[in-house]
């Protein structure tokens, strides 16, 4: 009971590592809030663990102030925040046919991805953070990705959003320290998601070939990791970008 009497806020918490999350933090005794878009398996998940959900769109600022200040209203403080909210939209930057460009990434994609995994960060991160300063501490943990340490083909815009957390879990962790506030941010690998599972056979094998432990992650896996920072266990870790990823080796 790590997290006992504490209140975990979860961003993405329908499906994926968020929802593995959510399930061992709520083991550990946390009361667990959960947000995402996906209404019917979030709602389903929070009744499943005893929890809360809250549709919410992580680029809509003042959607995510409603959703911070109910949660204050009702729980009276916050002590996790884990932003693990995102998204993909892959394509080339620029893809060449006999020499000649033919297509490229478009900015609609670009700035889809940067609103959720990098505005959407901000976002949930500023909402929270007043409430954590006048109890007079929390812990955040920010979603990036080993890509946002190595880059990765055909992903401009998810590896800026990536790097980006990195680098505002480094500043956040420099001003809000001396708040008493934890801010951490996890790099997780190739992980076996429901969206991953759907990939063809043939991607799978290459992403476990890149592997040195000859696996892909289990979600449970990150939210492990989550569990362990979220705690006391961890509490002089800050400011720190830990990779979760079986020894990755990214290449093209």
């Amino acid at each position: 009971m790590r997290l006992e009497n504490k209140v975990a806020l979860i961003t993405g918490g329908a499906a994926g590592i968020g929802k593995a999350t959510a399930i061992r933090f709520a083991e550990e005794g946390a009361k667990v809030v959960i947000c995402d878009v996906n209404e019917e398996d979030g709602q389903a998940l929070a009744e499943e663990i005893n929890g809360a959900f809250y549709k919410v769109d992580v680029t809509d600022r003042q959607d995510v102030q409603a959703w911070v200040d109910d949660v204050l209203e009702k729980f009276g403080k916050i002590d996790i925040l884990i932003n693990n909210a995102g998204i993909t939209k892959d394509a080339l930057f620029v893809k060449v046919k006999e020499g000649q460009p033919v297509k490229q990434m478009e900015e609609r994609a670009f700035d889809m991805v940067i609103g959720v995994n990098l505005k959407g960060v901000f976002n949930c991160t500023q909402a929270v953070a007043p409430a954590m300063i006048k109890q007079g501490g929390g812990v955040i943990l920010n979603a990036s990705s080993v890509v946002g340490l190595y880059g990765n083909f055909g992903q401009t815009n998810y590896v800026a959003t990536k790097a980006g957390v990195i680098g505002m879990t480094k500043v956040w962790a420099r001003e809000l320290g001396g708040h008493n506030i934890r801010v951490n941010a996890v790099a997780p690998g190739f992980i076996l998601t429901e969206m991953v599972q759907k990939m063809p056979e043939k991607v799978l094998e290459t992403m476990r070939g890149k592997t040195p432990l000859g696996r892909l992650g289990q979600p449970v896996d990150i939210a492990n990791t989550y569990l362990w920072l979220a705690s006391d266990e961890a509490a002089f870790v800050h400011g720190a970008t830990i990779s979760v990823d079986g020894g990755i080796v990214i290449g093209t």
